[in-house]
């Protein structure tokens, strides 16, 4: 069979920045093992794959190189850009997922995603991660992924890991979001991902699960804008609400190319 994969930043409108995702549209499920076989294949950190249900229900599923995820926010993004940019009718659409119904609609050139609320709750950091770090933190969180927050913007940039000690510890399917207050932006991140093919993600959607409800009760303030710093950046649009986030931002299409599949 052949299927079109859809090369797609995510967080920016500029082909050199953002968080690069494919999107592959199908008609029925490819095996697990063909998926994670193509996400290895179009390397970059997340593929989406979605099947259309009806009218604006879509199931969709997420695949790093190396796992099927519970979430990823720059990939939804990536998947409701293809779909609003190819279709008139849609005013907003609904994503079947692991991590329940997401609703993404379109306003102004943004793509807004209803997300879980994932707050962060006090936590020891492994040592793992500590022996890993060249800058150590202030504060310690943790829900899927640790959040550790830092005293500037000059120390998120600065932080470096140690990827042999680094690796030692398995948090699958989460990772480690660094943070500070923003020179120019409400707050700034980075994000580190423990035995994955990409150490650093470029912009990290579902890490703004938890950045946003801790920036927002630190700032007193639900409307939030961010920026990650990884060498390729991008910038986010958060709001937090009592039960979700609504996380924003842009996105542009690359590229596509056609590709014949053999099922594993």
């Amino acid at each position: 069979m052949k299927v079109d994969i859809y090369f797609i930043n995510a967080f920016t409108k500029q082909v050199n920045a953002g968080n690069p995702a494919c999107v592959v549209p199908l008609k029925k499920w490819l095996p697990h093992s063909t998926m994670l076989a193509i996400a290895k294949e179009n390397k970059v950190a997340e593929t989406a794959f979605f099947i259309k249900k009806k009218n604006s229900l879509y199931e969709l599923k997420w695949f790093t190189p190396d796992i099927e995820m519970d979430l990823c926010g720059h990939a939804t993004l990536a998947t409701a850009h293809h779909l609003f940019t190819t279709s008139n009718e849609l005013k907003e659409i609904q994503f079947k997922t692991k991590s329940g119904v997401l609703k993404v609609s379109s306003s102004n050139g943004f793509y807004n995603m209803i997300l879980p609320r994932r707050e962060g709750k006090l936590a020891k950091l492994p040592i793992e991660i500590k022996n890993s770090l060249n800058i150590q933190p202030k504060e310690i969180y943790k829900s899927r992924d640790y959040l550790l927050v830092y005293n500037s913007q000059t120390e998120i940039k600065s932080i470096s890991i140690n990827r042999e000690i680094f690796d030692q510890i398995n948090i699958n399917p989460g990772g480690v979001i660094v943070t500070a207050i923003g020179d120019n932006y409400d707050f700034v991140s980075r994000f580190f991902t423990p035995q994955a093919t990409f150490l650093e993600d470029p912009v990290t959607g579902s890490a703004h699960c938890t950045l946003t409800p801790y920036w927002s009760k630190r700032l007193k303030k639900n409307k939030l804008k961010a920026a990650q710093l990884s060498k390729r950046g991008g910038e986010i649009y958060c709001i937090d609400k009592e039960d979700s986030v609504v996380i924003s931002g842009k996105a542009v299409t690359c590229s596509k190319i056609r590709k014949l599949i053999i099922p594993h």
